[in-house]
């Protein structure tokens, strides 16, 4: 029996999150504070920044984020505590949650969310957490690549088929996130409002035994939104001479053929041809749209070749994330019983930020992001950040207009914010970016955003770093 999903959040997570938690009750720890960072390590795609995404879906999660007397058993019969079951019973976070307005441009190593509780609470959440932030923000990310390239073009998703299972859901609301107009999913359109847009596949020419009735028919089912798919046989030998056809007896009743669609072959020379032939018949209107196995890069690639093509349906390399497969984002403890902490690492760039932070955002003066300033939440002023490994590396920042990034979302388990739909999300992303200088994403060595530390916060790193090794 399949089971409600929504039931059982509470499971969703990794099964030592709640041996973890249990040894917390048992030790009597249910009570004492900590405070988690989520963060990433390395920027996916080799690109100079990062879209957050998932924020919204994460929270209406975490609000159903409890355990019933189906999960209880389950629990149970894996061998957990029965005391500590009769607390998950009663479990609701209680929590606070600082994080960025959801479509917000970040980058590596910064603490981006931060959840603060007790400490069964806020471990308990950690796995959820990081597979909605992570996959979300990868996809959106892989997004906005997309539409960087493509420019105003129109941009569709066509990735579902080729989506790892049910990923697909939450994939199409990153993709429309990071700058794609519409999806294929249904699901997903129904689920978060979002358009929904797709055309014929060859089995529908092929079913019909010839291009032309097969054609015919179709603008006769779809006569305002008609577009066909002329690669079946033959682009320019039959599909484009038919779809021209058809497109003239259309005219004649008052309609109009919306486009062609090209998905193998040379797409440049292809659309080149197609767009002369379309012209010579006088269906200037008739937009061309591409598909198979397109990239940013391939997308780039065509547009700087001048091939005439107006939309772009992408799938399997933004659904998936293609070349990086997910987004190494972490969630490290940052305060333990009020006291800052920190992870030590033999590798100097592994080893976290202590304490309960902020980050100020800094505009240099044409009113474009400079860089990104961590402090610690009592610092209101910031005249220097320091490079958080070089100790003789700083930059002056005195005087530059800032932002401060990170809200309260969540305030003692209840959500703060109000819903948005995933196209404000969207034009936030589009907005955000145009303030990020074009050198940050650029696609072959992006410039590195500036991200530095408080000299207060770098002490108290160092500080810490002593203690240990003493």
């Amino acid at each position: 029996m399949i089971k409600n999903f929504n039931d059982h959040i509470g499971l969703f997570t990794d099964h030592y999150e709640f041996t973890m938690a249990q040894g917390y009750y048992l030790d009597g720890r249910e009570d004492t504070k900590a405070c988690f960072d989520y963060f990433f390590r390395k920027n996916p795609f080799n690109s100079g920044y990062v879209i957050f995404a998932g924020l919204h879906d994460f929270l209406e999660m975490l609000s159903n984020y409890k355990f019933n007397n189906e999960s209880i058993s389950h629990l149970r019969r894996i061998g957990f505590d029965d005391n500590f079951l009769k607390y998950l019973k009663e479990f609701k976070f209680n929590g606070d949650i600082y994080a960025p307005n959801e479509g917000e441009v970040i980058f590596s190593n910064e603490p981006v969310l931060c959840v603060q509780g007790n400490i069964i609470e806020t471990q308990l959440i950690e796995s959820l957490l990081l597979n909605v932030l992570n996959f979300q923000s990868l996809i959106a990310t892989k997004a906005s690549r997309i539409r960087y390239s493509a420019g105003d073009r129109l941009l569709m998703d066509f990735g579902l088929r080729r989506a790892q299972g049910l990923s697909a859901i939450h994939a199409s609301r990153a993709a429309i996130i990071g700058g794609i107009n519409s999806t294929s999913n249904v699901y997903s359109a129904f689920k978060y409002d979002l358009l929904s847009s797709g055309t014929l596949a060859h089995s529908w020419i092929q079913s019909y035994g010839d291009e032309l009735t097969a054609f015919r028919k179709y603008a006769s089912a779809f006569p305002k939104n008609c577009v066909f798919l002329v690669d079946t046989y033959s682009t320019l030998k039959s599909g484009l001479p038919n779809a021209v056809k058809v497109a003239k007896e259309m005219e004649e009743k008052g309609h109009r053929l919306s486009a062609i669609r090209l998905d193998s072959g040379d797409l440049a020379y292809l659309s080149k041809e197609a767009r002369k032939i379309l012209n010579e018949a006088n269906l200037r209107y008739v937009r061309i749209v591409a598909s198979n196995q397109l990239n940013e890069h391939l997308i780039k690639s065509l547009i700087d070749q001048g091939a005439p093509i107006d939309a772009f349906g992408v799938g399997t390399n933004l659904i998936t994330g293609h070349s990086d497969a997910a987004l190494d984002g972490v969630y490290k403890l940052s305060v333990i019983d009020n006291k800052p902490t920190l992870k030590i690492s033999e590798n100097i760039e592994k080893i976290t930020l202590p304490g309960a932070k902020k980050i100020y955002r800094l505009y240099n003066g044409d009113g474009k992001f400079y860089a990104d300033g961590i402090v610690l939440d009592d610092e209101d002023d910031i005249d220097i950040i320091c490079h958080p490994i070089d100790l003789h590396r700083y930059t002056t920042v005195s005087g530059l207009k800032k932002e401060e990034l990170l809200h309260k979302v969540v305030e003692k388990g209840e959500t703060k914010i109000k819903n948005k739909s995933v196209y404000e999300i969207s034009q936030y992303v589009k907005q955000r970016l145009e303030l990020l200088p074009e050198e940050h994403k650029r696609f072959d060595n992006p410039h590195i955003y500036k991200i530095g530390i408080s000299k207060k916060l770098l002490n108290l790193k160092n500080e810490l770093i002593n203690d240990f090794e003493k």
